[in-house]
C-alpha cells in the first residue's frame, strides 16, 4: 500500500526541502520504489535531483491548473528506485488560479491517485506558508513530519502550524496524522540549540524522531551538485543522519530490515567541474 509523506513547515530555512531530497533518496536505496513531488514554486527538490528546473515540463503547474496527468511530469533520478515530479517558478501562479477553481484543495489528491499504485512512498515537498499549494499536499497525504530547525524562531509558529494541520485534518481529510517532527540544522555546542530540542521534545513527546541531521557543510553543498547526500558524500555526518533518520521512519512501520545490497554506496561520487 502507498504511504503518502507531507514534508512541511510554515517556516522557511528549517531544511525542509533537504529533508524531503535525502528522506526520498534513503528510502529510495533501502529497496523502496519512491516518488518525490516538489510543491514548492522555488523548484529547489527539483534541481536537488540533479534536474533543470527552468525546462521542466510539463510541471506540477500543468497538473494542478491543467489537469495534466501526473503520470506525464514524472522522471527517473539518478537514485535507484527514485522518481520526480517537478516544478518551478510558474507554480506560483498556482496559488492565484486555483482560487476559483473547481475542487481546488483537491487536485493534488486527485493526481497521485492515478499513480500512486506504482510507489511504496509519495514524498510531497511544501511551500514554506499556509496556501493552497500546502493545503493541496495535506489534503493529498497521510502522514506529515515537520522539520524543525534547533533555533528560537522555530519553535514560535509550531503551534500555529499544527492547528493548521488540525483543521485540515477535520475539514477535508481525516486520515491525516501528525508522524512527529524531526531536528534539523542542530549544533550541539549550542546552548540554545540544546534548549530548542527539550522545548520541542516536550511539543512532540513520543512523536519527535530520535535521529538528529547535525549542521553539516556536505548537506548544504550537495544541492549545488544536483545531488542527494548520499551521492555527494555518503560518508558524512549529514549522511548518516539521514539514513539514521529513514530507518527510524521505516521501524515505525515495522520495515526496516537491513539489506546489504540496498545499502548507500560509501564511495564518494564524482562532482561535476
Amino acid at each position: 500500500m502507498t504511504e503518502i509523506i507531507a514534508v512541511a513547515n510554515q517556516k522557511g530555512g528549517v531544511g525542509k526541502t533537504t529533508t524531503a531530497v535525502n528522506l526520498s533518496s534513503a528510502l529510495s536505496l533501502l529497496g523502496h520504489q519512491t516518488l518525490l513531488i516538489d510543491m514548492d514554486p522555488q523548484g529547489n527538490a527539483t534541481s536537488g535531483l540533479g534536474f533543470n528546473k527552468a525546462d521542466y515540463d510539463p510541471s506540477l503547474y500543468d497538473v494542478l491548473v491543467d489537469l495534466v496527468p501526473l503520470e506525464k511530469t514524472i522522471k527517473a533520478a539518478a537514485v535507484s528506485n527514485l522518481f520526480a515530479a517537478g516544478a518551478n517558478n510558474e507554480l506560483a501562479g498556482a496559488e492565484i488560479e486555483l482560487v476559483s477553481a473547481l475542487a481546488r484543495e483537491s487536485r493534488l489528491k486527485g493526481a497521485i491517485s492515478a499513480v500512486k499504485g506504482r510507489f511504496s512512498f509519495v514524498v510531497i515537498d511544501c511551500p514554506p506558508s499556509l496556501g493552497l499549494l500546502t493545503i493541496n499536499a495535506l489534503n493529498a497525504a497521510d502522514r506529515i513530519v515537520i522539520p524543525i530547525q534547533g533555533e528560537y524562531y522555530s519553535m514560535e509558529g509550531l503551534a500555529q502550524f499544527t492547528s493548521a494541520v488540525d483543521r485540515v485534518k477535520n475539514s477535508l481529510n481525516p486520515r491525516l496524522e501528525l508522524e512527529g517532527g524531526v531536528l534539523t540544522m542542530f549544533d550541539p555546542r549550542m546552548t540554545l540549540s540544546n534548549q530548542v530540542k527539550d522545548e520541542v521534545a516536550k511539543f512532540f513527546g513520543p512523536k519527535l524522531f530520535q535521529a538528529i541531521i547535525p549542521r553539516n557543510i556536505r548537506l548544504a553543498e550537495a544541492p549545488g551538485f544536483g545531488q542527494s547526500i548520499f551521492q555527494y558524500d555518503a560518508k558524512s555526518r549529514g549522511a548518516e543522519a539521514y539514513l539514521a533518520f529513514a530507518r527510524e521512519f521505516l521501524s515505525r512501520r515495522g520495515l526496516d530490515r537491513p539489506n546489504p545490497e540496498n545499502e548507500p554506496k560509501t564511495e564518494k561520487t564524482e562532482n561535476p567541474a
